[in-house]
């Protein structure tokens, strides 16, 4: 498989530090308030890319973590009047719903910043001993002038940090950072008590879970510098050693053609999102984007997505109830080519379109072929697990847009239909499938029942 490593800037082969074992780790969101498009598309990201390197063969280790202590954090605690754990707490959990609406696989161990306070501390600590920190009135920060390395990763010349946590002491350089932020609210530790600094977190935590150097360490282009930038030269200066073999990232988002900022407004969630299509379809649509490409989010652009998806379970749809034979191994290939040539989304997809065109023009020829049949159902199971969609039952798909309320209300006149044909009383029946029809729904007379769905416009 090739990817594109952000530090060598161009597609390498990908070759992992033990066999056939990769190691991951994506940075997680800081969880002070509801996950945005930003964070969308990197987990869909590196969910397609876990899910490929599994299809490959590959024991995939994937670690995402959660920063949950930062002055965002402190700063939502006192405009809310609620603790740590209240707002941390809700917001993981609004994150991972998000998250399970996009089909973003969990990740297997999902460490907190918080629970990895003795980790944090340790690693400072060695970096102490190795004379790569310095200590002023606020807290304990990193030298980087230890680090002969630094900025090699982003490749930046010079650079000012803009600190995530403020210094109110004079630091040797401008683009020192803090590793240990001096806070009698918080916990305690050899320094004095505080709290840890964003850019220390993930660096201990990583080397607590992987215990060395990674396979893989990603995120979102924005987090290239100062954050990996900074974590990188620590891992350099404690350890001696690279922090990961590669690394890699995600474009940025853009919102109607204006780059997405909460600081101008500017943000856009993923639950708005949510409002207007199926998260499939809004994974369908974040996806279908090359994942090193920024992109740019628009409504338009998304429904139309949607109708692209439309086709695919129109098809599962016709298969209904077959279960999977023996998937077709020049599809299954042709895929997998694709995708391993650095999740090359593009002529995968096309792939796709080109595999379900051909599945209905030979189902149209031979519609009660079962082997035809299971080989495509096998096909898009393949997709499902390759991909992260198919996952609806094929007609839940088609009734988005009505409400439970109005679900209801199409339940009941199906069974007022169903007893008025039962009773062979047909002039009833008609008028309730008008009735329906009026209300935008569409019915199918199945061997399993009646199914019905909204009605498909271009």
């Amino acid at each position: 498989m090739q990817i594109y490593d952000t530090v060598l800037k161009q597609k390498v082969k990908l070759v992992p530090l033990n066999g056939n074992d990769i190691n991951i780790y994506v940075c997680g969101p800081t969880v002070y308030d509801d996950a945005h498009l930003g964070h969308a598309k990197s987990s869909i990201s590196f969910d397609l890319l876990r899910r490929v390197l599994i299809a490959l063969g590959y024991k995939v280790k994937f670690v995402k973590n959660f920063t949950d202590i930062d002055d965002k954090i402190l700063a939502k605690m006192k405009s809310s009047n609620q603790s740590l754990e209240q707002i941390t707490t809700y917001y993981i959990d609004r994150y991972k719903n998000d998250m399970n609406a996009l089909n973003v696989l969990n990740a297997d161990i999902e460490p907190k910043a918080t629970e990895s306070l003795e980790a944090i501390i340790k690693y400072i600590q060695k970096l102490e001993q190795n004379g790569a920190t310095y200590r002023l009135e606020d807290g304990i920060y990193f030298d980087t002038s230890k680090d002969d390395k630094y900025l090699s990763l982003s490749g930046r010349k010079d650079e000012n940090l803009i600190a995530r946590v403020t210094s109110s002491g004079a630091k040797k350089d401008e683009k020192d950072f803090v590793l240990w932020k001096f806070d009698e609210q918080w916990y305690d530790s050899p320094f004095g008590k505080g709290r840890p600094g964003w850019h220390t977190e993930c660096v201990a935590m990583i080397e607590e879970i992987f215990n060395g150097t990674i396979d893989i360490h990603a995120g979102g282009a924005d987090l290239l510098f100062p954050h990996h930038e900074n974590e990188a030269a620590q891992c350099r200066c404690a350890n001696h050693q690279e922090l990961s073999k590669y690394w890699l990232h995600n474009g940025f988002i853009q919102v109607n053609n204006e780059k997405m900022s909460k600081s101008l407004g500017k943000s856009f969630f993923i639950k708005d999102a949510l409002a207007i299509a199926p998260g499939e379809a809004v994974r369908y649509y974040l996806m279908s984007s090359h994942y090193r490409a920024n992109f740019n989010y628009d409504i338009g652009d998304l429904l139309s997505s949607k109708k692209r998806l439309d086709k695919i379970y129109r098809l599962k749809k016709r298969l209904s109830g077959v279960s999977p034979g023996e998937i077709n191994l020049e599809f299954k290939t042709a895929l997998l080519d694709a995708l391993k040539d650095d999740l090359n989304i593009s002529e995968a997809l096309a792939k796709i379109d080109e595999m379900v065109n051909i599945a209905n023009t030979n189902l149209d020829k031979e519609p009660k072929n079962k082997a035809l049949k299971a080989d495509i159902m096998a096909n898009l199971d393949f997709m499902k697990d390759t991909l992260g969609i198919l996952y609806q039952d094929e007609f839940e798909w088609f009734q988005y847009g009505f409400n439970d309320e109005q679900k209801e209300q199409i339940s009941n006149l199906i069974n007022d239909r169903n007893i008025a044909k039962a009773a062979k009383d047909y002039t009833k029946a008609d008028l309730i499938r008008d009735e329906l029809t009026a209300l935008g729904v569409a019915i199918m007379d199945t061997p399993n029942g009646v199914k019905w769905e909204k009605i498909w416009t271009e």
